[in-house]
């Protein structure tokens, strides 16, 4: 059997393939020009988006916001005064009163309304004063280091030896009477529970002072101050934003033990945790007057919680749980 010689391959032809293809492979089609533009995104923008992955945590969020707009629109859109005297004395909860009456026919929603507003003032009051202050204090002393952090740090551990409880319920006892109590009470929780934000900022201050950024701003002639306003701050304030969340669920169960001991908010003022003290007896004859105040000081505790724990996972995806 006889082979035929192959034939010469006119490469000079438009539609012959060139050197090293293979015979029944086709020229690839011209591809079309695209343009790609990729944008970087900003630290906020990843831990947003972060964040709103977390059900439960932006969950907590929308349900959190409900109930300040409850506490802080609804007593001035509500129809009776927490102090007004209704003429209902003990009555259940009804269309006319949703979370009933007391002995003396005090609206209980209107008084709810008014402790969930208390309670989250002093709340939000702690949280903002001790992180501003604990997170100038840790960042200088994180900074500086040497005797200065040594002596700043001591001041700490001094302030964390004090029963914040007992501490607060002497100096509440003394300042909760007055005029304007719920700041004072505020003030005393406060001065209590900085150091526990400036440990947390002066550890993460101790780490950046290392970072290459902070040596290019020293040597373009930053002073310190610059540095740990610009450079510094800015970059502590993930763990610190994860710490304000912490703070307003400790501030609010603090003020709710100390005005249930008779130590936090005075009459005829009112806080949840004063509303469950004076109603403590009436669990099993009026039990609307006592378990209405309990469920806003847990529903308050645990979105607050679950708000940080979505904030943790969103600043460090390292930490985040594996979910099921």
């Amino acid at each position: 059997m006889t082979s035929r010689p192959e034939e010469p391959l006119d490469l000079s032809s438009p539609g012959a393939p060139v050197q090293g293809m293979s015979l029944r492979q086709e020229a690839p089609p011209p591809s079309a020009e695209y343009e790609f533009t990729v944008r970087a995104r900003r630290q906020w923008q990843l831990v947003l988006r972060r964040f709103l992955q977390h059900r439960l945590a932006v969950a907590s969020l929308a349900v959190f916001i409900a109930v300040v707009l409850f506490a802080f629109i609804g007593g001035a859109l509500w129809h009776y005064n927490y102090q007004q005297f209704t003429g209902d004395y003990s009555a259940p909860p009804s269309l006319k009163h949703p979370f009933g009456t007391d002995a003396a026919s005090h609206d209980t929603f209107a008084q709810v309304l008014r402790g969930t507003q208390r309670s989250l003032e002093i709340a939000i009051f702690v949280a903002i004063v001790s992180t501003a202050f604990g997170t100038l204090y840790g960042s200088v002393a994180g900074f500086f280091r040497g005797p200065l952090d040594s002596v700043m740090m001591r001041v700490v551990d001094l302030f964390l030896t004090f029963p914040l409880l007992a501490v607060a319920a002497i100096l509440g006892d003394q300042l909760g009477p007055k005029a304007n109590g719920w700041f004072w009470i505020a003030l005393v929780i406060t001065a209590l529970t900085w150091p526990y934000v400036s440990r947390v900022v002066r550890g993460v201050t101790l780490s950046l002072r290392e970072k290459e950024f902070i040596e290019a701003a020293r040597a373009l002639g930053a002073s310190n101050a610059r540095i740990i306003g610009r450079h510094v701050i800015p970059n502590v304030m993930g763990p610190v934003i994860v710490t304000v969340t912490i703070l307003v669920a400790a501030a609010i169960l603090t003020e709710t033990a100390l005005s249930f001991v008779g130590f936090g908010v005075q009459a005829p003022d009112t806080s949840l945790g004063l509303l469950i003290s004076q109603n403590q007896t009436a669990v099993e004859t009026r039990p609307w007057l006592f378990y209405f105040p309990g469920v806003f000081i847990i529903l308050i505790a645990l979105t607050i919680n679950f708000i940080g724990d979505g904030l943790r996972d969103a600043f460090d995806p390292t930490q985040r749980r594996v979910r099921a």
